[in-house]
């Protein structure tokens, strides 16, 4: 049978691929993960096999206001920091941030290695916000400009 159709990733092209990330806004962040959405094509939807080791956070606690997202736990054990409270997802949990979603960031702490696919939207256009960092990222057209979140003003006279 043919191997031909481009959209088909195989376990070695995916292991081939895996990369190391640190968010820069967070210390405590390390993943080693895939874009497979972007491997095999996907522009608008991406999906990336994540694994974090112990002791790691997964990028900065952050919230989106138009990108959904997604975590399925394939195994380990992750606290997840969401909208404040902590949860424990096992093996088998899945969790979605619908839009506008709440901050959340995933960490391991325990000392086996956290395995999870992550997936979400790849708008152009997007809004996400770092309630503990006092940043918000704007991206326009793929453009990607930092401001301080709490300088925000009401933009018309007599707006809350």
């Amino acid at each position: 049978m043919p191997d031909t159709y481009p959209h088909i990733l195989r376990k070695t092209e995916i292991d081939a691929a895996e990369f190391s990330f640190s968010h820069p806004w967070n210390p405590k962040s390390g993943i080693v993960g895939t874009m497979m959405g972007r491997l095999a094509g996907l522009e608008r939807t991406g999906v990336s096999l994540v694994r974090l080791p112990p002791g790691k956070e997964s990028f900065a606690y952050h919230m989106h206001h138009r990108e959904e997202e997604w975590v399925y736990v394939l195994s380990g054990k992750a606290v997840t920091t969401i909208d404040g409270q902590e949860y424990v997802l096992d093996e088998g949990d899945f969790v979605a941030f619908p839009t506008p979603s709440v901050a959340h960031i995933m960490a391991n702490r325990t000392d086996q290695e956290l395995t999870y696919l992550m997936g979400g939207e790849n708008l152009p256009d997007e809004v996400a916000d770092f309630p503990t960092l006092d940043r918000r990222m704007v991206k326009l057209n793929n453009e990607l400009s930092i401001y301080k979140l709490s300088d925000g003003q009401p933009f018309f006279e007599g707006d809350a």
